[in-house]
């Protein structure tokens, strides 16, 4: 199977841009960690610190991108989720989450506000 990427979400976090992130999620897909709950029923993974009260979630360019950051794990579970479904996502879940990362592990991490987010989602 071909792997599939976003080049223009990828491109957007080398730049360093966040206007252009912002157009990639809205125009593309992006990788979504998935964790399995019981059989055959998954919800989204996301991560928190030791200390937080608050969830990040992490969003990746590719699901090699999301695979980088877990060496040890032989198949992370991951799926493309569009404009839409990302902003359902947000909307439901904004009070819990403190961040969102794009391709936390590299090579190029962004972070931003999941309001900004959401805003981003909206336009």
């Amino acid at each position: 199977m071909a792997e599939l990427t976003e080049p223009d979400l990828a491109a957007a976090l080398e730049a360093k841009d966040a206007t252009a992130v912002a157009f990639a999620i809205r125009n593309g897909l992006v990788t979504v960690p998935l964790l399995e709950v019981e059989e055959g029923a998954d919800q989204v993974r996301v991560f928190r610190r030791d200390d937080a009260d608050k969830y990040m979630l992490l969003l990746f360019s590719s699901p090699a991108s999301y695979a980088a950051m877990l060496p040890g794990e032989d198949d992370p579970r991951s799926e493309s989720y569009d404009r839409a479904a990302l902003r359902e996502y947000l909307e439901a879940n904004l009070g819990v989450l403190e961040s969102v990362w794009f391709d936390v592990a590299g090579p190029h991490p962004m972070q931003a506000d999941p309001a900004d987010i959401l805003a981003a989602l909206s336009i």
